[in-house]
């Protein structure tokens, strides 16, 4: 355990090295062994909520590294239905590692000049790549790779959602990771006029494109309203019990134009009914109202969806709409015999496909369990899932799905 325990002291170290210029033989005193890293006046250790830290005494350079594991088991299958006609057509349970994370991040030269990476090693997909520009609250600037921020649903971390995974309106909606720069920041804050902003260039491509298929860049703005100057993290279950009311308003709007129709973790893609598009053949115009809040132990957010689509190739518009919403609650703090670590929650999703067909529809109902052994860091979750799908006005399908899954950040 004493050698493990210095090869990661090593390895970080050496990374921190690099970010600060120092050489390794400089320092070589200092990762002789385990004891002397704890002890030493130029670089401090501790573990926190985002795995180990190393910083420098002069808090000028931070280096933290994390890792995650999410096992999940989910009968009759996992990925939530596309079509009517594939709603679980093929019935096989599943158990798998779903996601195995490693996340670096921290400060160089100094606190402001801020860093992060993430991989995920189970698919070797480089997700996450940035640098970020941090010394006022009022304007930040973001470059690199990241998750767009857009919606509240898909911004929150795999690891800190209230279920086990997100609603079936990811998706049709999210925007997911891109390649570009933002512009980001709050103002007024603390005070009933406080907004946090977010304005996104991005080359509209999807996760691992350098490049755009033409001169269409993907825009993006978000602005949130901080109800009472009080801002909300991204991140599901009260676990920090607000006890003043802290909520939000959000709206946000997108405009690309690209060859896809959607974005996921694998990049750019089509969703069902369009075909393998060609440079610049989709304009795509989205929209979004959002409400989040929490309170006493009581966790609330919505999502209203609209993206109209149009092919520039066959002259067609398409309009999609969703909504959900979800509720988290302990009851522990109204009935002190419920488990202090158990929290319920609810959500319920719906998704019309084209604006044309309204008869048409997608609707997920969901119960969930989460107990907490130690926040977000280790949780174990369980849900049940109620799929329900009408194609034509006579034409129904309904499915029934569990899943449990244990999330551990280490």
């Amino acid at each position: 355990m004493i050698a493990l325990k210095t090869q990661l002291y090593k390895v970080a170290l050496s990374s921190l090295v690099l970010v600060s210029g120092i050489s390794y033989a400089q320092n070589d005193m200092l990762v002789q062994d385990s004891t002397k890293v704890a002890s030493s006046k130029k670089i401090e250790v501790e573990y926190t909520d985002e795995g180990f830290e190393f910083k420098t005494s002069d808090e000028k350079f931070l280096l933290h590294i994390e890792s995650r594991l999410q096992f999940r088991f989910a009968t009759p299958n996992d990925q939530n239905p596309i079509t009517f006609d594939e709603a679980f057509a093929d019935k096989a349970s599943v158990f798998k590692i779903n996601r195995a994370r490693l996340k670096v991040g921290g400060h160089a030269f100094q606190p402001w000049l801020k860093y992060y990476w993430e991989y995920e090693l189970s698919q070797s997909n480089l997700l996450d790549f940035r640098i970020m520009v941090e010394k006022w609250d009022f304007f930040k600037i973001k470059i690199g790779q990241w998750k767009t921020y857009y919606n509240r649903e898909r911004v929150i971390s795999s690891g800190k959602q209230e279920m086990v995974e997100r609603s079936i309106l990811t998706r049709p909606f999210t925007l997911d990771r891109q390649q570009g720069v933002e512009f980001f920041g709050r103002v007024s804050a603390h005070k009933y006029a406080d907004f946090t902003y977010n304005l996104s260039v991005l080359t509209g491509a999807g996760r691992g494109a350098t490049e755009n298929d033409d001169d269409h860049l993907l825009y993006v703005g978000r602005l949130q309203y901080n109800l009472f100057g009080r801002e909300l993290g991204f991140t599901g279950s009260d676990l920090d019990y607000h006890k003043d009311f802290t909520g939000l308003i959000a709206v946000a709007a997108a405009i690309n134009r690209s060859p896809y129709t959607r974005f996921s973790q694998s990049g750019g893609g089509q969703l069902y009914g369009f075909e393998d598009g060609v440079n610049g053949q989709y304009r795509v115009k989205q929209g979004l109202l959002e409400a989040a809040f929490m309170y006493r132990g009581l966790s609330w957010q919505n999502e209203f969806h609209i993206k109209d689509i149009y092919d520039h190739v066959n002259l067609k518009t398409t309009t999609l709409k969703g909504a959900y919403f979800q509720a988290g609650y302990f009851f522990n703090n109204i009935w002190s015999k419920f488990p202090k670590p158990l929290e319920i929650a609810t959500r319920y999703a719906h998704f019309v496909p084209d604006d044309a067909m309204s008869f048409a529809y997608e609707d997920e109902y969901v119960l969930a369990a989460n107990w907490f052994f130690k926040g977000h860091r280790n949780k174990l979750t369980a849900e049940i899932t109620y799929f329900d799908f009408e194609q034509y006005e006579d034409q129904l399908s309904d499915e029934w799905r569990f899943r449990i899954q244990w999330d551990i950040s280490l």
